[in-house]
């Protein structure tokens, strides 16, 4: 049979590819016109657009830095300041390699290698385009040694920025605290746009507690830059327009401070640890506080080393620790004024009664004696002369007789065992017993009873009873002024940097102590003024002063002392001696300033902490003359304003506890 023959249409297959031609050249041809299209809105209807866009790739914004507000005393004389200082810094996407850009300025001997990791670790939590300090306040030699290697650190380069300084050293260092290299930790806290280009930040007290006020709010300019990051005048003939937004500066802090008083008490301990702190018993403001030893703020402002640190914190005598707000010691016979006071609100004393001192005391029923300090007798003794020489055995009788929660319940509205709520951070609240106390806080049942040989050991500022300095000069205070209670305060108002304008901060006042009559105020500043003229200060206080003092001292006793044993201080290692205790206010009519000094291992309270009492006294009540001056027009006296420049990177001049003893004795 015969197979059909298949014939080929070409006619057909032509039509076909023909229209697949159509097709696809269509398909091209809209292509190409979108192609156009896009190019034309690219090109010429958005032009100005991505010419910015294209301009920002080549410009840079750079933060300036506010100037930090200045920190004045209440004359206007400046204790914290600013100077103009070189830093190097670094911008982390501009940096190819981190550990290299490191270890080069490690071998330039620009930063130390204890710190790359440190530094790696700040670095990489910055934002990428931010400006990283790496090395602050560059000496000429420094600068000139980067500048000849400065090809090889894409992405460093050095900057003049403004630095802390503190011109008078570590006077009151621990009140104004300090700044010091912005932390990991402080970056978790803080606004990082608002801190960027900022390489310091308050560390603590003043300088901590006003960061907001004196940080100021940084300001930022664009600088064209080429391919190295560095700022050049132009690329070729493009001349972009930059623009600047000033900063602008911090708030000036004014303190309460008096810095010559603060100068006399920090010269005053000579060497010697302790504090002092001194208060205007009218308005809570804080003449002086002093903690010594202290330490040098400008370390921390310029980098301080890992070495310079260890000794710092390993140092026996603890310069980082500040004594007057977190030091914590048993108040010995400072305690008597307001113990006397107590038994003349709650009618257990007579203040004619005699009671005799035959140098010791004991409970009825009880062998134990408790002794007269340093083996004396007295003899027959009233309130205030029992103030005036201070008397041990009378208020032993007297404490056994109030009990130990009404005293705790009388001294607690002067301060103690609570923050007197100072306007810095980092106070310690010191510690008033009372049977609820002890109830709650030991453990064995024996140990939870509140012993009446417990409550004699209060009557003299010994056993559980703890203060810190700060709370002690807030309790003389409160004496002073007839219980009228105020805030202590370190910062009284704010001055605008630019346009002088000064913003005085009102005193805090709380409720005053209303507990006593006039007549009984009266017999306790008899009773001090008495032991500052014939008493337990007489000679170290009292001798040739231009005005009246009232004051009481006391020692604080910083191991037990056996039944059987006597306290031979010529035989007792420096650092188990007693603690020197002497609190004051004058002139004891019209008190202007109140005060409470310890001595660390001092010894008798009359012996080392009076004398600097009284030279801390003069310098602020006395004139050139050796008079009396008249009430110090606080804030009247403050320099202008300074000029700030819009361009802040050249700026215009601008922790732990203290041992806590087991017992105190009375002085």
């Amino acid at each position: 049979m015969a197979r059909g023959v298949h014939i080929k249409d070409h006619w057909s297959e032509q039509r076909l590819f023909d229209q697949r031609a159509i097709v696809a050249g269509a398909l091209i041809a809209l292509l190409t016109l979108g192609l156009l299209g896009r190019l034309f809105l690219l090109q010429v209807i958005r032009h100005d657009y991505y010419a910015e866009l294209s301009q920002g790739n080549r410009v840079r914004t750079e933060p300036i830095p506010a100037a930090r507000g200045l920190i004045l005393d209440r004359h206007g004389d400046v204790v914290a300041g600013n100077q103009p200082a070189y830093q190097l810094e670094l911008v982390p996407e501009e940096v190819p390699n981190l550990q290299a850009a490191l270890n080069g300025l490690v071998a330039l001997d620009l930063i130390r290698a204890e710190d790359v990791d440190e530094l790696k670790k700040t670095i990489r939590s910055r934002r990428a385009f931010d400006s990283v300090p790496v090395r602050l306040r560059m000496s000429d030699e420094d600068v000139a040694r980067f500048a000849v290697r400065r090809f090889e650190f894409q992405g460093l380069d050095i900057k003049t920025r403004q630095t802390r300084s503190y011109p008078n050293g570590d006077l009151g260092v621990h009140a104004l605290g300090y700044v010091g290299a912005i932390s990991e930790s402080d970056l978790a806290r803080i606004d990082r746009a608002a801190y960027s280009g900022t390489a310091l930040i308050g560390k603590q007290g003043v300088e901590s507690a006003y960061e907001t006020k004196l940080h100021g709010v940084n300001g930022s300019r664009e600088i064209l830059v080429n391919a190295q990051g560095r700022s050049v005048e132009k690329q070729g003939a493009f001349i972009p327009t930059l623009h600047t937004h000033a900063p602008t500066a911090g708030d000036d802090i004014v303190l309460a401070m008096d810095l010559k008083t603060q100068r006399t008490a920090e010269e005053a301990f000579n060497g010697r640890r302790g504090a002092l702190v001194a208060i205007d018993p009218n308005n809570g403001d804080v003449i002086a506080m002093t903690s010594r030893p202290g330490f040098d703020p400008n370390m921390f402002g310029r980098g301080i080393t890992k070495s310079e640190y260890t000794t710092l914190k390993d140092d026996i005598d603890t310069p980082l620790l500040d004594r007057a707000m977190r030091g914590v010691y048993p108040p010995g016979s400072t305690v008597k004024p307001v113990i006397a006071l107590a038994g003349l609100a709650y009618h257990v004393v007579d203040p004619e009664q005699t009671r005799f001192c035959a140098g010791q005391f004991h409970l009825p029923g009880s062998a134990h004696l408790y002794r007269e300090g340093k083996g004396g007798r007295h003899g027959w003794m009233n309130l205030t002369e029992a103030i005036a020489k201070s008397c041990d055995v009378y208020f032993y009788g007297l404490a056994d007789q109030i009990g130990v929660d009404h005293i705790a319940s009388f001294m607690a509205p002067f301060g103690f065992g609570h923050s007197t709520g100072i306007d810095i951070s980092g106070e310690l609240h010191g510690l008033l017993p009372d049977r609820a106390w002890k109830a709650a806080h030991f453990s064995r049942p024996g140990d939870k009873i509140w012993f009446p040989g417990e409550t004699v050991n209060f009557g003299i500022g010994q056993g559980y009873l703890n203060v810190t300095p700060l709370q002690m000069a807030h309790y003389v205070s409160v004496l002073a002024s007839r219980g009228k209670v105020f805030k202590p305060r370190l910062v009284t108002g704010f001055r605008d940097a630019l346009t002088g304008e000064l913003k005085p901060l009102a005193p805090i006042r709380e409720p005053d102590i209303t507990l006593a009559t006039p007549e009984q105020w009266d017999r306790i500043y008899t009773g001090m003024i008495g032991a500052v003229t014939h008493g337990t200060a007489a000679l170290a206080v009292g001798k040739n002063a231009a005005y009246q003092i009232a004051g009481k001292t006391g020692t604080a006793q910083v191991f037990s002392v056996g039944q059987n044993e006597r306290y031979n201080e010529k035989t007792v290692a420096e650092r188990l001696r007693d603690h020197s205790w002497f609190i004051a206010f004058a002139p004891a009519d019209q008190p202007r300033i109140a005060l409470a000094v310890i001595v660390e291992n001092g010894g008798w309270g009359a012996s080392a902490a009076a004398p600097i009492a009284r030279k801390v006294l003069d310098a602020y009540l006395l004139g050139d003359d050796g008079k009396l001056k008249p009430p110090d027009p606080t804030n009247q006296s403050l320099p202008p304003p300074r000029q700030v420049p819009a361009d802040a990177n050249v700026p215009d001049q601008k922790q732990a506890t203290a041992p806590a003893p087991s017992t105190g004795k009375t002085g």
